[in-house]
């Protein structure tokens, strides 16, 4: 019996391997998915390519921004809500504060549902009050923190400051 099932296999695998096919099991939807890593310093790169259009500098990436932003989208999706104001009334200048950010934090921008971080940043900046954020040329940081549900549904914020002196 093993050998007509091992012959089975290779009938099917050969001409597949011969063809540079792979036979796989389907990946799920997390693992095929970019990290959330990249899609976060793409946004970032998107972000500077729109200020330095529009006459801005490019901002740097700031780790404590990052912190408080990844936090903010991780708290959305603990608490199933979405807002400027995280689940124990917090706004963000002291989530910012909290995650070590000394210098003066500047604003913030969140969105969920949104695939990549082409689309999120279009959104962004096809919205004048998100907008106005990116594009403030006083902000000379940023933090990006993008958050995966349950669903694989993401929860996006971004975080601005400049740095004082």
């Amino acid at each position: 019996m093993r050998t007509i099932v091992r012959r089975s296999a290779l009938a099917v695998l050969t001409p597949a391997a011969a063809l540079g096919l792979t036979l796989a099991a389907p990946a799920d939807a997390a693992s095929a998915a970019p990290r959330t890593s990249t899609l976060e310093a793409q946004v970032v790169s998107l972000t500077n390519k729109a200020r330095v259009r529009a006459g801005c500098r490019k901002l740097s990436v700031s780790h404590a921004l990052i912190r408080a932003a990844e936090a903010h989208s991780a708290d959305m999706v603990r608490h199933d809500y979405f807002g400027h104001t995280g689940a124990n009334g917090s706004r963000f200048t002291q989530r910012t504060r909290r995650a070590g950010f000394t210098e003066r934090a500047m604003g913030e921008n969140i969105a969920w549902g949104y695939r990549d971080a082409k689309g999120v940043v279009r959104g962004w900046l096809n919205s004048p009050g998100h907008r106005r954020i990116m594009l403030n040329c006083n902000s000379t940081m940023i933090g990006v923190g993008a958050v995966r549900d349950a669903d694989g549904v993401l929860y996006w914020t971004q975080e601005f400051g400049t740095a004082t002196g």
